[in-house]
């Protein structure tokens, strides 16, 4: 039979303060101990060599840890080959999840051509996600003797060295030339890719004291455009071209720089080819004349 505690058995106020600490006092002495071992293990790292010596052991864990790459999802990519990419990943299907460092692939992705930002995200599923956002290049820039992809900005777009879809860039997108050429491109371009009868015609635009445009067609000849009127100088062209088939005609130069009138000078008609055996006498055509429908004056 139990005997009851007496009331003199009754714990004093200290021992009751103390009983309530108890579940206070364990967990933070766990605590302690957990920062004690991680400050240590920290210390440990930083020595000269222990990297270096829990390398085996790492590898070792990460090995025999169950969860590995499954699946490698690209998105956005299409001027930047799903090769490069992978490569530059460093990973492949079937290597531990755990050992694959996103901080490491996302910087090595963004230093590829055409590529402004990635995401780079990886799942304990085992997949990994690549969302990438190119710069696509918009134009090709010469300038001091070197040629350049840049984007609508003017900004320089990195290539691979005229390589794959480097040398598709090159070969397809228009071309400016010269100083400043870089940084205006944008709006004449779009203003001709607006009249496709004249951007068929145009291989080139060279930017003049950075100041105007001269078009250089396929022919050989060559446009004057007005000073800050390029874009309504284009779509005037257009319809002349499409009235006289102008850009089609043998002409050297078209000059409209002056706002009433258009001054065209054809190319000199060529020499027949003389008799055989028998001396030809000179074309008395001049170099450079102009033609009567293209005399400078003629309205515009």
């Amino acid at each position: 039979m139990r005997i009851p505690s007496s009331p003199s058995d009754r714990p004093s106020r200290i021992g009751l303060f103390a009983r309530r600490q108890k579940r206070l006092i364990r967990p933070l002495f766990g605590m302690l101990f957990l920062a004690a071992l991680g400050g240590g293990g920290y210390l440990y790292l930083q020595q000269p060599g222990a990297q270096e010596r829990l390398a085996p052991l790492r590898e070792k864990v990460l090995s025999a840890a169950p969860l590995r790459i499954t699946k490698i999802q690209v998105q956005g990519a299409q001027l930047t080959s799903d090769s490069a990419i992978r490569k530059t990943l460093g990973v492949s299907v079937g290597e531990p999840v755990l050992n694959f460092s996103v901080s490491d692939a996302r910087d090595r992705l963004n230093a590829l051509p055409f590529v402004d930002h990635v995401v780079v995200e990886r799942h304990l599923s085992g997949e990994i996600d690549v969302t990438i956002t190119e710069r696509p290049p918009f134009a090709v820039w010469q300038h001091q003797g070197h040629f350049e992809l840049i984007d609508r900005q003017g900004k320089r777009v990195p290539d691979q060295g005229m390589t794959g879809k480097d040398a598709e860039a090159f070969t397809k997108l228009p071309l400016v030339v010269g100083d400043g050429a870089n940084d205006a491109a944008s709006a004449l371009i779009d203003a001709l890719t607006q009249e496709p009868s004249v951007r068929e015609h145009v291989t080139a635009a060279v930017r003049v004291s950075d100041r105007r445009w001269n078009l250089t067609l396929r022919d050989g000849a060559t446009v004057f455009l007005p000073e800050g009127e390029e874009i309504p100088a284009i779509h005037r062209l257009a319809k002349l071209d499409a009235s006289t088939h102008l850009l089609d005609r043998p002409v050297v130069l078209i000059d409209m720089r002056l706002p009433d009138r258009l001054t065209i000078r054809e190319r000199p008609p060529q020499p027949a080819p003389a008799p055989s055996g028998t001396d030809a006498a000179p074309s008395p055509s001049q170099p450079g004349s102009t033609s009567p429908a293209g005399r400078q004056g003629s309205p515009a």
